[in-house]
């Protein structure tokens, strides 16, 4: 029987949220289609897939963590030891699930998992999420024709734009439909402006801090927080006992409901949340995380030219711009809504299926013996 999807894939990715989500995002996608394909996931121990993709029913298979060092150190000399581990691990887990198929979307496991793929000799998928790849997938890139990208500024050989694969509840959301829901399930109130706050899986402390130590004004200036401080950097709003709520919570799995109450969102600028934040059509302070590589403000680029966001450097976001710039512009409504407008403008929905089109572009490819840029697919076992 002739069949339009591969029976097996992995899919190699973790560490943090901007990982995960996409990965189980184009699992989803994948099972949408066909409810019979076998998908599995590579992961770390410690990693947010340790518990998000068994929680999502993926099987979850764990390699080695092998950092890249960018500067010589003693990793350095152990990484050809320790990426063999990886490597024949990762193999390990394409033979156990008969894997057709590798996507990777970049971090600590997907460069074992490119490699084990090219050993195989089975078909490759890399998505970039950042506007600045990572080493993992510029190595990824160079071994496959089959590259996809978030962001057209993405600079990878091969690589088409098809945006960030999105969760259903995000990418099908009607923010205004599931507004008094939202409101309701986080303990908020209808008549105040709603500010969600928010530094990603991990928290944000500047942001913790400085909204923090405003808790008491913003409530005075008739403005309600929803607060995600990340698990393990939470605390307790000092705030006048009437007037709006400010919760703070470390942790939500109901982020569709977050942005459903929300105005305006104070976020860090990673790649996930840009592309969530654009798709429900949501104005943003984005505030780019100052380490790394710089990816953070690229990642935002597009919807601030757009009008849909601000840029505020890290170290500008203090109580003083909370006060001065933050609450007169949560009452700012024409404003908002042009914002609202220029983000949703942006915004794309339906990546998980242009990302599962390219995946069965590369099997197609690869049974029927045609170029994947470095694999040749080993057809189905």
């Amino acid at each position: 029987m002739t069949t339009t999807t591969p029976a097996s894939v992995l899919l190699a990715g973790g560490g943090t949220a901007g990982h995960v989500s996409p990965l189980l995002a184009l699992a989803d996608c994948l099972r949408r289609r066909d409810p019979d394909i076998r998908v599995t996931a590579l992961g770390t121990e410690t990693g947010l897939e340790s518990r998000l993709v068994p929680e999502r029913g993926y099987p979850l298979v764990v390699v080695p963590k092998v950092p890249l060092p960018r500067k010589p150190s003693a990793d350095l000399l152990r990484l050809p030891h320790s990426l063999r581990a990886a490597v024949d691990a990762a193999a390990r887990a394409i033979d156990e699930a008969g894997a057709e198929v590798v996507v990777g979307f970049g971090g600590y496991v997907s460069t074992p998992a490119y490699l084990a793929a090219r050993r195989r000799g089975i078909p490759i998928v890399v998505h970039e999420q950042n506007a600045r790849p990572g080493l993992a997938n510029r190595v990824g890139a160079r071994l496959t024709h089959h590259v996809a990208t978030t962001f057209a500024s993405t600079s990878l050989p091969h690589a088409t734009v098809v945006g960030m694969p999105l969760r259903q509840e995000i990418s099908r959301l009607d923010r205004a439909a599931s507004r008094a829901e939202g409101l309701a399930h986080f303990g908020l109130e209808e008549h105040w402006p709603t500010v969600l706050v928010t530094g990603g899986s991990l928290g944000a402390q500047r942001l913790n801090t400085a909204f923090e130590s405003r808790a008491a004004s913003l409530s005075g200036a008739g403005v309600q927080i929803l607060h995600l401080t990340g698990a393990g950097k939470e605390f307790t709003p000092q705030r006048a006992e009437t007037g709006p709520p400010y919760v703070a919570l470390p942790y939500t799995d109901r982020m569709d409901l977050a942005y459903a109450a929300a105005d305006l969102v104070v976020a860090r600028a990673g790649a996930n949340t840009v592309c969530e934040l654009t798709a429900v059509g949501l104005p943003a302070v984005y505030v780019p995380l100052p380490i790394g590589n710089g990816e953070q403000r690229y990642n935002a680029a597009d919807v601030v030219a757009a009008g849909g966001g601000i840029l505020v450097a890290d170290a500008d976001l203090t109580p003083g711009w909370v006060d001065l710039t933050l609450a007169p512009l949560v009452v700012d409504h024409p404003r908002l809504e042009t914002m609202a407008a220029a983000a949703a403008g942006v915004g794309t929905r339906g990546a998980d299926e242009a990302l599962a089109d390219l995946v069965v572009r590369a099997w197609s490819e690869g049974t029927s013996g045609g170029s994947s840029g470095g694999s040749s697919g080993a057809g189905r076992r």
